[in-house]
């Protein structure tokens, strides 16, 4: 790589200096060239005698060129400018303009040599387009017309090849021939592709031999190996490298990477990992269970993958099933029918598994499937009792005695053990116990008689387990049938009555008198479980009078043909009716004729209607009786004050403990064991105590009430002792405060109690107690 850089610098400045050598020699040979032209026209114009004046340009130049990415350490001279007229007095001033004049291209006005001040970049600009005239330097006038030149960035190989859209990725079938293109890659490179070498690109692999290769000029990568199998390998990961300078030493490269993978096809047949397998199922087993599971391997994917499977041959194909799992690509063996061990305890199958999709380019590869051997074992399993038929009927009579033989069921073990099996009778299905099963031979009895009548048909179950396994069962239907004998006399069917007419003619059947049925349990003819039958009534005589007679009952004796014959006699009532000429049935209402004579229709009416309205009154007399008002107000002279106890003062409240001795609240009379009745009033009145007159308010509440005491205890007309609760003085230290309106003597009363004194002499000591205080403000 340093070798390469080396090369290239070398040959930069070596390019550098023959172009400057070059571009020096230029001008001078030119302007040679221009001073030879000058001269032979002067020649020609001496011999003539006269001076042509025809302006021509001073300069005539190819164009410029720079290499680009100069680095040295001066500018670089890009060519230098001279004109005829210019006598190198210094009178010729040089003029450069245009694209990156003054900045980067600088002219010296004297001479004309051109420098470049800054490196350039062929990839940025590829040339640049001047404009140089010379002019007088003392007027600016200008010597000659301007002129246009380009000055053209000259390439170096600076720019490696790019891949820009990598990294790569592709997909080839495997067992793909050798040459198929796998994909294409390209590579850029920004240096000049028409100068040099610098943007040829060469393609070569540096990584993906030798399974793939990849074409030097297109770049385009294919199968270099063949018959690649997907299944070993994958995915490749291949280097691709892109030079320029055609692929020469010293020139630049890049390189991307291509990640390359195979494609599945179905080159793979599918392939048991083993040629036989062993499986088992049990006895008890249902159609459709699962017996076991088997797969056959191919490592292709997707469809190419797809395995079917079938039975080809065995002793099994028609107790077996196999079908395949689309997710786990297994098949899957399952039971069509039941397997039974004591029948047969093993089954050989083969088995075959197959691809679904074949690939007609590697047909012949094939075959695309595989076989096996599927052994199925069967085994054992506790299996309950079966019977030896799936239902049974039995008849037996109606009222057979007890412990008549019905018939007898049989089970057995299919099991190998054999063992022994116990019979029962499950209640549900005899309720009422009318049969019994022997437990260890199965016989049916009947344990009390049976009626046909009532139910004919009697349907158990027998159930049958097993003595000494796991006690399974099994049941069985068993239908017995009630036997029918002539257990029950004849009777009528309907006990409605017979109608005859008053004219019927004797010795014919009265179209009025209907057929009389009955009922015939045994016989030979039957409907609806009885025979019906009919007998005709005859009259025997004319003329009937339901004046004399209007209901005759006539016995019937009734016999049966069954086995034992039986009788009955029911007794059959004809009623006599009124009849026209056609025997059309007027009346059969003998009422009428038991009436009163005289007594019509419409006086029985009438004295109903009495009756009725008889009980209309008394029933409206009754309410109204029930109906008293109560009195909205009482009477005066009810004197409820009876009932009122009135209290002069407020009680103590919890902590009364110092109120009034309870012993005061007994009567001291009775003590002595004298009680007056004091529900009387004593004829004689004591006089009041001096100084009993109601006292002057005062704001000694406990003395007040002492005085009060004392009147009531002197007073014959007061209630008894034991009616009066009182308490000297309120009690102290309650959380809720003083309820009482003692204390309100103290303070002025916005209340008065005047009207008390118009209430009349039952509330006069209630006047006083509260007037009080009124008659002494009065008096002060």
């Amino acid at each position: 790589m340093w070798e390469g850089l080396g090369l290239q610098v070398f040959l930069m400045c070596l390019g550098a200096v023959l172009y400057s050598a070059v571009a020096a020699s230029a001008p001078l040979e030119h302007s040679h060239r221009r001073r030879l032209s000058l001269h032979r026209h002067r020649e020609r114009t001496g011999k003539e005698g006269q001076v042509l004046h025809r302006s021509k340009r001073g300069w005539v130049w190819n164009q410029f060129f720079v290499i680009e990415e100069y680095t040295g350490p001066d500018p670089v001279l890009v060519g230098r400018l001279h004109s005829d007229v210019d006598a190198g007095d210094g009178n010729c001033k040089y003029i450069l303009s245009g694209e990156g004049a003054g900045t980067i291209f600088v002219i010296d006005d004297k001479t004309g040599n051109i420098h470049a001040t800054k490196t350039l970049d062929r990839e940025e600009q590829a040339q640049y387009t001047l404009t140089a005239q010379a002019v007088d330097r003392a007027t600016n006038k200008p010597l000659e017309p301007p002129s246009e030149f380009i000055v053209k960035v000259q390439d170096i190989n600076d720019n490696p090849p790019e891949f820009l859209h990598g990294p790569y990725y592709a997909r080839v079938p495997e067992m793909s021939n050798v040459g198929t293109s796998v994909m294409q890659v390209t590579a850029t490179d920004a240096d000049d592709p028409t100068y040099g070498n610098s943007a040829r690109l060469v393609y070569s692999i540096l990584q993906g031999q030798p399974y793939f290769s990849v074409e030097p000029q297109t770049g385009i990568i294919r199968t270099a190996l063949p018959n690649m199998d997907r299944e070993a390998r994958q995915e490749y990961d291949v280097v691709i490298q892109a030079k320029d300078m055609g692929g020469h030493m010293g020139g630049l490269s890049g390189t991307t990477e291509v990640k390359i993978t195979l494609t599945d096809v179905n080159d793979n047949p599918p392939k048991f990992p083993q040629s036989v397998y062993s499986m088992s199922v049990s006895e008890d087993k249902v159609s459709g269970e699962e017996v076991g599971r088997l797969k056959a391997k191919d490592p292709d994917l997707g469809e190419n993958g797809l395995v079917s499977y079938r039975f080809i041959e065995g002793d099994g194909m028609t107790v077996f099933e196999i079908t395949t799992d689309t997710d786990t690509r297994e098949g899957v063996i399952k039971l069509r029918k039941p397997v039974d061990f004591e029948t047969k305890r093993a089954y050989t199958l083969r088995v075959e598994a197959s691809n679904t999709h074949v690939d007609p380019r590697f047909i012949a590869w094939g075959p695309y499937k595989d076989t096996a051997t599927v052994k199925v074992m069967v085994e054992d399993a506790d299996e309950p009792p079966a019977f030896l038929a799936t239902s049974y009927s039995f008849e037996v009579e109606e009222n057979a005695h007890d412990g008549t033989v019905v018939g007898r069921v049989h089970a057995k073990d299919t099991d190998v053990a054999n063992n022994p099996v116990r019979y029962m009778i499950p209640r549900y299905t005899d309720v009422e116990q009318f049969f019994s099963v022997g437990p260890e031979d199965g016989i049916i009895k009947t344990t009390r008689p049976l009626d046909r009548e009532t139910l004919p048909w009697h349907n158990i179950s027998v159930s049958a387990t097993e003595i000494g396994g796991h006690h399974q069962d099994t049941k069985v239907r068993v239908n017995i049938k009630v036997k029918d004998m002539n257990d029950n006399a004849p009777e009528f069917a309907t006990q409605n009555e017979i109608l005859v007419c008053e004219n019927a003619s004797p010795g014919k059947v009265s179209p009025i008198i209907h057929n009389v049925y009955c009922t015939f349990p045994q016989v030979t003819f039957r409907k609806d479980r009885s025979l019906y039958s009919t007998a005709s009534i005859y009259v025997t005589r004319r003329g009937f009078s339901r004046m004399t007679q209007d209901v005759y009952f006539l016995p019937i004796e009734i016999n049966d043909n069954g086995n034992p014959p039986m009788s009955s006699t029911n007794t059959l009532t004809i009623r006599v009716c009124s009849c026209d000429s056609k025997d059309t049935i007027l009346s059969c209402n003998v009422e009428p004729y038991i009436l009163p004579a005289g007594l019509s229709t419409g006086a029985l009416i009438a004295i109903l209607a009495c009756i009725v309205i008889l009980l209309a009154i008394v029933v409206l007399f009754v309410a109204l009786r029930r109906q008293k008002k109560e009195p909205l107000i009482v009477f005066e002279e009810e004197d409820i004050r009876e009932n009122i106890i009135t209290y002069d003062d407020e009680g103590g409240g919890e902590e009364d403990t110092e109120a009034f001795d309870i012993a005061t609240l007994q009567n001291p009379d009775g003590a002595n064991g004298f009680l007056p009745r004091k529900d009387i009033k004593p004829e004689l009145q004591y006089p009041m105590r001096p100084g009993g007159h109601p006292v002057a308010n005062t704001v000694d509440v406990d003395d007040f009430i002492k005085t009060r005491i004392n009147d009531a205890d002197s007073d014959p007309t007061a209630p008894p002792y034991d009616s009066i609760q009182i308490y000297g003085y309120e009690g102290r230290g309650s959380i809720a405060g003083s309820l009482s309106s003692l204390e309100s003597v103290t303070t002025d009363s916005d209340l008065d109690y005047d009207y008390l004194q118009s209430w009349g002499p039952r509330f006069k000591k209630l006047a006083d107690l509260y007037g009080t205080k009124d008659s002494a403000d009065d008096n002060s």
